[in-house]
């Protein structure tokens, strides 16, 4: 594959730098922040009346029928100016339900392109583990129902969504998918106070009952649909990820040319401009490595590794790039009146959503090396 943009996502991509630039004000952001929603309605109206929620979805579900690596480019622009839209969630339950949902899952998407219908998912265990094991909830079947009982942490924009994608674990240990309606009686949601003063919150579940026919893909596929739905959250959060940091990058750069000292702008100094060059580096290789991942996801290839892959280099090197970019502003950057903290709290948050670094490399790890047996360390051969 040419992991570089072509021609025509080139143009979608500058189209989407220009509108969110103008539309997506840090004023914007500060506004949503003190929202109790979080997010602005008036922009997400805005974005579906472009057509941009349906940007990958298939042509039968309302959508443009458009490569994987479009939605990537939109995310990607949507996290460079910070935009206070629940453009993820919606996004990632949406290409789930358009691959595995049943013909009335799909034709709630057309409610979805025209911005009619928010979605969100819920994947991390009470504890906060990112894993498609879908521990720490539970459901049983009780006539024609499924009955959930547990817990969902971390989940992004349930207040403002009207269905959220479960996953949780079926009679015999199996995990399942369901499409709950968040209104559902035996649901409360109690919100996290996040370092990006965005919407996150621990849903938990008492005795709700969700109609079988809400449950996403047969009972056989509940493990690719829940390996599909992580996929997907890593990959998009990565590609979010990227488009921040490469924007605070920007900032920094701008900076080092402005500023003076010792008569001399800061960027002169070889110290400045090595620390540029490394957060070029990292931020031209976070979104390679998630192109690329993205692509053989859109493809059908097996793609685990290759998300694994781009989302922990990206939460690595883009927290790296968000704190040079503020050692190189100085104490200015931390001001609450200076636009770039609204950068740094974004990219720190969005570095631990969809799985942190440590559960990524462990993923990546596990394809490299992973043998049977347990390791251990100083003891006899003979007593292992």
């Amino acid at each position: 594959m040419d992991v570089l943009p072509d021609e025509q996502e080139t143009l979608i991509q500058e189209t989407a730098r220009e509108f969110f630039a103008a539309e997506s004000t840090p004023a914007l952001v500060r506004a949503a922040e003190k929202d109790p929603g979080q997010y602005s309605a008036a922009l997400w109206k805005k974005i579906a009346d472009l057509g941009w929620l349906g940007i990958s979805l298939p042509e039968d579900c309302g959508g443009q029928g458009l490569p994987l690596t479009y939605a990537g480019l939109l995310l990607e622009e949507a996290g460079r100016s910070i935009a206070p839209v629940p453009l993820h969630g919606t996004l990632v339950a949406a290409l789930v339900l358009a691959r595995h949902g049943s013909a009335a899952q799909r034709a709630l998407l057309r409610q979805v392109v025209q911005g009619e219908l928010i979605l969100s998912f819920a994947v991390q265990a009470p504890e906060g583990a990112w894993s498609p094991a879908a521990e720490g909830l539970t459901g049983r079947v009780d006539g024609d129902h499924v009955v959930l009982n547990g817990s969902r942490a971390f989940v992004d924009g349930f207040r403002a969504s009207g269905r959220c994608l479960v996953l949780y674990q079926a009679e015999g240990g199996t995990v399942a998918a369901a499409l709950v309606d968040t209104a559902a009686a035996g649901i409360t949601c109690a919100d996290y106070v996040t370092t990006a003063k965005d919407s996150q919150a621990r849903v938990d579940f008492a005795d709700v009952r969700v109609p079988l026919a809400d449950r996403v893909g047969a009972p056989s596929q509940g493990a690719a649909v829940a390996r599909d739905l992580c996929d997907h959250a890593a990959a998009l959060m990565t590609s979010q990820l990227a488009g921040a940091a490469r924007r605070d990058m920007e900032f920094a750069v701008e900076y080092a040319g402005q500023r003076e000292a010792f008569g001399q702008p800061i960027g002169a100094f070889q110290a400045i401009q090595h620390l540029c060059a490394d957060m070029l580096i990292a931020v031209d290789g976070a979104q390679l490595l998630v192109h690329e991942a993205l692509w053989r996801l859109d493809q059908g290839l097996p793609a685990t590794v290759e998300v694994s892959q781009a989302k922990a280099f990206a939460s690595d090197k883009c927290i790296f790039v968000a704190r040079s970019a503020q050692q190189i502003h100085g104490g200015i950057g931390f001001m609450m009146e200076f636009d770039l903290q609204l950068w740094y709290r974004r990219i720190v948050a969005w570095s631990l959503r969809c799985g942190s670094v440590r559960e990524h490399r462990r993923q990546v790890a596990a394809a490299l090396l992973d043998q049977p047996g347990k390791v251990r360390l100083g003891m006899p051969l003979a007593a292992v």
